[in-house]
């Protein structure tokens, strides 16, 4: 089975630089929010710095508006920055409407799509049913806000896999992640694709460690802390 790619999900500049020469990451998801968390005022400028950091591993930038066909005019200039972007539309927009039209006319146009805000089974058929397969495409599911609400992921992913298997350009991608073992359950289910925080990448770098070296680790760690309390009984 092939290996699932790992994507880190930042936007933070000296983050990108640091993990991007790191082989473990396979390429990069921003988003409007992280950026301004980033501390971005312009974001074609910040853009553009990503872009000059990370200039051959995949990076998605997404469009902001809610209005479709303004959606559009950002997708086309997004898609000029660079020839390694993937450009992020959400499924629907606030009110609710299919964006697949859009997702259609991208498509044609050969633009790399990360479709995001992806939740059920029937909006990957519907998504996967506007994809021609001569472009690469991404399809996100938000596996980790599914289980904050109660929700099993795995069965949409495995479905999901499934719907998408006969178009070898359209891949799966487990978005917000939340502990590293979802690494491992995306392998299994044959994803192609994880976004995962820088803290949980350098968890899943450390992968391997048998039971009993994890007991004496987590016992060490206990008299660290039991030492540093200054307690007695």
């Amino acid at each position: 089975m092939p290996k699932t790619k790992i994507f880190c999900d930042i936007a933070d500049s000296k983050t990108i630089k640091e993990f991007n020469k790191k082989t473990i990451v396979d390429g990069f998801t921003t988003n409007p929010s992280l950026m301004r968390k980033a501390g971005a005022k312009s974001y074609e400028k910040y853009s553009k710095l990503l872009l000059k950091i990370c200039k051959k591993k995949p990076i998605s930038l997404e469009v902001f508006s809610d209005n479709i066909n303004e959606m559009e005019k950002q997708a086309l200039i997004i898609n000029t920055w660079g020839k390694n972007i993937y450009v992020k539309i959400p499924v629907i927009n606030s009110k609710g409407k299919f964006t697949g039209q859009l997702i259609k006319r991208l498509n044609k146009k050969k633009i790399k799509l990360n479709i995001t805000a992806v939740y059920t089974v029937s909006q990957v058929k519907k998504i996967n049913k506007c994809l021609d397969n001569r472009t690469k495409s991404i399809i996100s599911i938000f596996s980790g806000r599914m289980a904050d609400a109660g929700k099993d992921p795995v069965p949409i992913i495995k479905k999901a896999v499934q719907i998408t298997n006969g178009k070898n350009r359209v891949e799966i991608l487990w978005a917000s992640t939340r502990e590293p073992y979802n690494y491992v359950q995306a392998q299994k289910l044959g994803c192609q694709i994880i976004t995962v925080p820088p803290k949980i990448i350098e968890k899943i770098s450390n992968f391997g460690k048998s039971f009993d070296q994890l007991t004496k680790d987590t016992v060490k760690g206990f008299l660290v802390d039991s030492r540093k309390s200054n307690f007695k009984i």
